[in-house]
């Protein structure tokens, strides 16, 4: 087979950085299941505690599956997997912090993270609500956006990880007007998608009935929708939730807009979480990350640690880095 159809030799050459995540998490078992399994899908970097990974199977990694940078930052008189600790968020960021480095010196061309405990990094001093705030206030990214996806639904994300409470109180304007343009720019650089068709999901049920359940509808999203039509973008709504992620899987469109953090992430995890993935745009780098947490409850046993999501959003940045290599 020739080396134009040929997966192994069109990605071999990307380098990933994979971090470990929390070192008492599940994320040192999948990582290492995740690197078994891809083996010649590209070039690894893995990037945690040398001592945690081998207790997590690492020791079947051979030296040319993956490269592993040892930042020795886990006290392993008292490690054990399950664990909510400081030490253990604080080592997760450092790991973060390390993966940047090697994307900004050159070494690796894209990142993918294991889980985080956003307790356990908070407890280390880290005020952060997850990956993608941190990523972006380290590398002074002001304009990106969060999608969540699976082999049947895209979405992106008009709000990340907050209260209900204060999700109407982000629903502006400029806000929606800059979350969908932003995501038009992501399904074109990383999915190569000329003329992406993008759906709006309402706020409220039945997307308010036209005002009678809401105001958000009516008053903000409406007018942003026909303002970018008016520019020539290919964008519906708002549209029922329910109606619009339906459309959305039935390719009717490319992506839809999911108000807050549930209205995507429970359909997703439904209709194929085990190839969920986390795709961050507006970095200087692709990263993506499994749809998953850190499963504290399992992670001591890693026999039961499913890769599966991580295999996923490591194929996803491979591509993605890839089709952003084509111009």
């Amino acid at each position: 087979m020739g080396s134009k159809n040929n997966p192994t030799s069109k990605y071999s050459r990307i380098r990933v950085g994979l971090t470990i995540g929390d070192p008492s998490g599940i994320g040192p078992a999948i990582a290492v299941k995740a690197i078994a399994r891809l083996k010649g899908r590209a070039r690894f970097v893995l990037i945690g505690d040398k001592r945690v990974i081998l207790k997590a199977g690492g020791a079947a990694l051979r030296p040319q599956d993956a490269d592993v940078v040892d930042l020795a930052n886990v006290n392993f008189k008292d490690f054990a997997f399950g664990k909510v600790k400081a030490e253990y968020g604080k080592a997760s960021i450092e790991y973060l912090d390390k993966a940047m480095g090697l994307v900004k010196e050159g070494s690796i061309d894209c990142i993918v993270t294991c889980p985080i405990s956003k307790e356990a990094i908070n407890l280390a001093g880290y005020r952060y609500s997850g990956h993608t705030e941190y990523f972006a206030k380290k590398t002074g990214s002001k304009e990106f956006v969060m999608l969540l996806l699976n082999n049947e639904l895209v979405f992106s994300l008009l709000t990340r990880h907050m209260p209900i409470r204060d999700v109407s109180s982000r629903i502006t304007r400029p806000e929606v007007a800059r979350n969908i343009t932003l995501t038009m720019s992501a399904l074109s650089e990383f999915f190569l998608i000329s003329r992406p068709r993008v759906v709006v999901c309402g706020l409220n049920p039945h997307a308010s009935d036209n005002g009678l359940l809401g105001k958000e509808e009516n008053a903000v999203i409406k007018p942003v929708v026909k303002y970018l039509k008016n520019k020539g973008f290919l964008v519906d709504g708002p549209v029922s939730a329910d109606v619009a992620i339906y459309l959305t899987k039935e390719k009717k469109y490319d992506c839809a807009i999911a108000m807050y953090h549930d209205q995507a992430l429970i359909p997703l995890k439904f209709d194929g979480i085990d190839t969920g993935v986390n795709l961050t745009y507006g970095l200087p780098f692709v990263r993506t990350s499994p749809l998953h947490g850190t499963a504290f409850d399992i992670a001591k046993r890693p026999g039961l640690c499913d890769p599966r999501s991580l295999i996923a959003a490591v194929r996803l940045a491979i591509k993605c880095t890839s089709n952003l290599k084509k111009d």
